[in-house]
């Protein structure tokens, strides 16, 4: 569980740094090990799908880390 919450911690930090105005609401549990997170700015919503996996390593594998915010500033810009 403390590694959720470190990768949890690291994820919201990526997206802080992209636009610190998104709403982020992760869920506690996987479903099938994928996390279907809400990304809010505004009146504008997305829902996207992270493998558990990815959260788990974000704050220790810099390639995840990359693929991650990669992934993050294309979902956040067409909010």
């Amino acid at each position: 569980m403390e590694d959720f919450e470190e990768g949890k911690a690291k994820f919201l930090e990526v997206i802080s740094g992209i636009d610190p105005n998104v709403e982020v609401v992760i869920p506690t549990t996987p479903s099938n090990s994928l996390f279907l997170i809400s990304l809010t700015k505004g009146s504008n919503r997305k829902f996207i799908t992270v493998p558990e996996d990815d959260i788990l390593d974000i704050p220790t594998e810099e390639d995840i880390l990359t693929k991650v915010t990669s992934m993050l500033k294309k979902e956040i810009a067409a909010l």
